[in-house]
């Protein structure tokens, strides 16, 4: 980490729900919740609360020098709507395999 950056990956106890255009696309009460300097909250799904029967892979990828390699998929009209990272950096194992959305609506309190 660079001085002054840091992330923490805690297991949150929000219930998190992605819906888009009227389809739930993702549900979890067991979500990842990813905390970065200078960033939002981002909530990491774990792939079996996850429709990636709706998903379709893009060939987008992005490179972050704390996480590692993105990988992104698109939902019907959202171009890269969504992300994970196959092989993380250690800091932030955990959220191997784990989806992010864009768009995600969050209930409960962390």
């Amino acid at each position: 980490m660079s001085k002054g950056h840091r992330i923490t990956v805690e297991r949150g106890t929000d219930h998190v729900r992605v819906v888009h255009e009227g389809q739930v696309v993702a549900e979890s009460s067991r979500p990842l919740v990813l905390r970065e300097t200078g960033c939002p909250a981002r909530y990491y799904l774990p792939p079996e609360d996850v429709r990636a029967d709706l998903l379709t892979p893009s060939d987008t990828t992005t490179h972050c020098p704390f996480k590692g390699t993105a990988a992104y998929w698109s939902l019907p009209g959202a171009r890269d709507a969504v992300w994970a990272y196959p092989e993380p950096k250690p800091e932030v194992a955990a959220v191997k395999d784990h989806y992010c959305f864009y768009e995600a609506e969050v209930t409960g309190r962390e």
